[in-house]
């Protein structure tokens, strides 16, 4: 899976009307939408489709016609981002209307390729699944788990002092989390 961090913008015309396809982080899409109705006022149409994942690990996807006929515009936006093997990603395409009825089949033809068209100008970043540890970390060694949480890229989310020494929330790559806390163990 991979995912973007960054917004990417294409643009693509079909029989006069055109097609502005964003693509960018699942967690700007309402914001995001609402600044391009905003900025598009123009426009007939502002169709979206999402995919991403959930606390528990599971994917959760959605779409919206926005007045296209059903099933013409939002799905297939969203089969692309699927067929990507796209996570915590979202596309918007703003259409302007040029005169000319694509018919269902343009339509579906036209929304994919617009979002196809921003995916290719896109660059991506692996998804990198984060989990949590909670470990107990006696005063004398809180500066070495400090290191090595600096070595691995692993956050300290929190820590929660007592009488001799810290209860230590951590975050980051599974991998990494199971080699710090073999690494720390072995001290």
């Amino acid at each position: 899976m991979q995912l973007v961090d960054k917004e990417f913008r294409a643009e693509i015309e079909e029989r006069k009307s055109r097609f502005l396809s964003y693509l960018l982080p699942e967690k700007n899409l309402t914001l995001r939408l609402e600044e391009l109705k905003e900025e598009h006022k123009k426009a007939n149409h502002h169709v979206w489709a999402f995919r991403r994942l959930n606390a528990y690990g599971q994917v959760e996807e959605g779409s919206s016609d926005d007045g296209e006929p059903s099933g013409t515009s939002g799905p297939p936006s969203l089969r692309v981002l699927q067929g990507s093997d796209l996570i915590n990603t979202a596309v918007i395409t703003v259409r302007f209307f040029g005169g000319t009825k694509l018919g269902t089949g343009g339509l579906v033809r036209a929304y994919s390729e617009s979002v196809k068209t921003v995916i290719a100008e896109a660059r991506f970043l692996p998804y990198v699944h984060l989990a949590k540890l909670e470990l107990f970390i006696a005063f004398k060694d809180i500066s070495y788990m400090e290191y090595l949480c600096a070595q691995q890229k692993i956050a300290i989310l929190e820590r929660n002092f007592g009488s001799e020494g810290a209860d230590c929330l951590f975050e980051g790559p599974e991998e990494a989390l199971t080699q710090l806390e073999q690494q720390f163990r072995s001290s």
